[in-house]
């Protein structure tokens, strides 16, 4: 007999203030265990002495994991329940802990990888329209930029503190290809635990419509300002990616700094700063953010360019940090914009897009910087990269801000 609607919601034991909280945690939990493994792939690198290129191979695994999971299950939670499809996320993310302890050569971590980016998938559109059905129920009056910024703190802080902790267990504690995956992995087990106590927001059918993939669709009526934030979350990414996949190596061959704790903490400076800006900034008009992410991702990257060819590490870092913080409202923007548009009865299924060409851009111009530093110097790729998501970046945010204008 299918379970209804007051069962769902009788079991869990807090408030949804309290839950709001505990899908949080449990989504800056998830977020940060997909980047640990960036500052260790060089350790990963002198075990197994493969080329650069397959850093980038990788990564994409990931980012494809991520791609194939939000296309067939971004979406479920509209119906199947947002809680339920959350606690899935991140027993997936727990198997593939699993799987980083167990198979440590190649093929492992490819497959590693795109099992942890599959949780990544199902979780960050669930997680963000739980987070703001949350909100909205424990704080009714209260603005929906509020949830917005919690969930993209969530999302991007946990992307920044992963290289940090990973850059911390390579540092300084022993087996650092193998204990923080442990930790991480008794620490989703708990956050899993957890949300079995959160309370559900959607109403589940009696009579669920048969499953399909992730339709590839905007919302009705409003293709061209979902396409202008779709090429803002794409590029945005492409930036992110970049500091997430190939910091290290950079930090390595153009300005020889090998140090594990540095590369995690370049990749965290920049994370962190897009978080961060989410969140001091939340309070501004949206025309306004859009203003200074134009500002930021343009002097943030003629500053990273800047430092490859100085070649000044300081310029490279501040550089990144700058545009960090571009990027983050960038992709604030982005979303908020796509859950404007969303048909709340589609909410996941249009989230689970813009979240699918963002990663898109997380995966694809890492790909072919890889391919290129196989044949050609790393800081004149650097600077043709740079160069490319320069441009991009900023035609996405005066487009997205044109429109924030003409909307008020």
């Amino acid at each position: 007999m299918a379970e209804t609607t007051h069962q769902v919601r009788a079991r869990p034991s807090v408030q949804h203030a309290a839950g709001f909280w505990i899908v949080a945690a449990s989504f800056l939990l998830v977020m940060a265990y997909s980047t640990v493994p960036t500052p260790l792939y060089p350790l990963y690198q002198q075990q197994d002495g493969f080329p650069a290129f397959v850093i980038t191979a990788i990564f994409a695994a990931y980012a494809v994991g991520v791609i194939v999971s939000l296309y067939l299950a971004g979406h479920v939670s509209d119906w199947l329940g947002r809680r339920r499809v959350l606690v899935i996320a991140v027993l997936i993310s727990a198997l593939s802990a699993v799987m980083f302890i167990l198979w440590t050569e190649v093929p492992g971590l490819l497959v590693a990888r795109f099992v942890n980016g599959a949780s990544i998938g199902i979780l960050t559109a669930t997680a963000t329209a739980h987070l703001s059905e949350l909100r909205s129920i424990a704080r009714p009056d209260e603005n929906a930029l509020v949830a917005a910024s919690v969930s993209g703190a969530a999302n991007l802080g946990g992307l920044s503190l992963g290289p940090l902790i990973g850059g911390l267990f390579a540092e300084y504690l022993p087996d650092p290809l193998m204990l923080p995956h442990i930790v991480f992995l008794v620490l989703l087990i708990v956050a899993a635990v957890l949300l079995l106590l959160v309370p559900e927001t959607v109403d589940r059918p009696d009579d669920p419509p048969r499953y399909r993939p992730q339709r590839l669709s905007v919302p009705a009526g409003a293709r061209r300002p979902f396409l202008i934030a779709a090429f803002g979350a794409f590029s945005g990414f492409a930036v992110l990616g970049l500091f997430t996949s190939l910091a290290p190596t950079f930090l390595g061959t153009t300005f020889m700094a090998r140090d594990h704790l540095l590369a995690g903490a370049t990749s965290f400076s920049v994370f962190a700063a897009a978080a961060a800006g989410q969140l001091l900034l939340a309070r501004l008009r949206m025309p306004l953010q859009l203003a200074i992410a134009i500002a930021a991702c343009a002097t943030g990257l003629v500053l990273v360019a800047a430092g490859a060819i100085l070649p000044e590490i300081v310029v490279f870092i501040a550089g990144g940090v700058i545009a960090g913080l571009g990027v983050g409202l960038l992709f604030k923007g982005a979303v908020g914009t796509t859950v404007a548009l969303a048909d709340p009865a589609r909410k996941g299924e249009t989230l689970s897009l813009i979240f699918l060409v963002a990663y898109s851009g997380l995966a694809i111009p890492v790909l072919i910087v890889g391919a290129a530093l196989t044949f050609a110097p790393a800081a004149s790729v650097l600077l043709v990269f740079v160069l490319i998501v320069l441009v991009a970046t900023v035609t996405a945010g005066v487009l997205m801000r044109r429109r924030a204008l003409a909307t008020g």
